[in-house]
């Protein structure tokens, strides 16, 4: 019992489901950014973080803005997840996505320790000042391409799947 399929008609419904899948990729790699203004917020946090840590306050403060600081990136990633109109299943975060945050953060923690190294010499704000900067800085120049080659995965991976299903047909 099998039905007649028209060769073309067959061929334009593939075309339109591929065109549905390749906008859902571009929104997926729009809203991954979440816009320059989330990653503008991230860094200006650290650096008032790191700035408050070159003035060498008390334990029971640094324990306090610890708290506060985390607290502050939850609400701002909780924030930023909302906003998004695209939730991806959790198989679509590969290994890619596990590299790119571990990197970051093995980056971000190499800026902090190297720049208060070098800054060591100087005045107490100034050595603050400088390692939060510089961090900060680090921070937002490996944030963009790191973000593009970690989302860049999803695309060529459903690209490849549907060639997998139409060669398999």
């Amino acid at each position: 019992m099998s039905t007649p399929v028209d060769a073309e008609q067959a061929w334009t419904d593939l075309q339109r489901i591929r065109v549905t899948q390749e906008r859902v990729y571009d929104e997926v790699e729009r809203g991954a950014s979440g816009g320059a203004g989330s990653a503008y917020l991230t860094a200006a946090l650290m650096w008032l973080f790191l700035a408050g840590q070159g003035l060498e306050p008390p334990l029971w403060a640094t324990l306090l803005a610890l708290v506060v600081y985390v607290a502050l990136l939850g609400a701002l990633g909780v924030s930023a997840q909302r906003r998004s109109r695209m939730r991806l299943h959790h198989s679509r975060y590969d290994r890619r996505s596990l590299v790119t945050l571990l990197g970051g953060a093995a980056v971000t923690c190499a800026a902090v320790v190297f720049s208060g190294r070098l800054a060591e010499p100087l005045a107490p704000l100034t050595a603050g000042l400088i390692q939060a900067t510089v961090s900060a800085g680090v921070f937002l120049l490996f944030l963009g391409p790191a973000t593009r080659w970690s989302v860049g995965a999803l695309r060529t991976r459903g690209a490849r799947r549907a060639d997998r299903e139409e060669a398999a047909r």
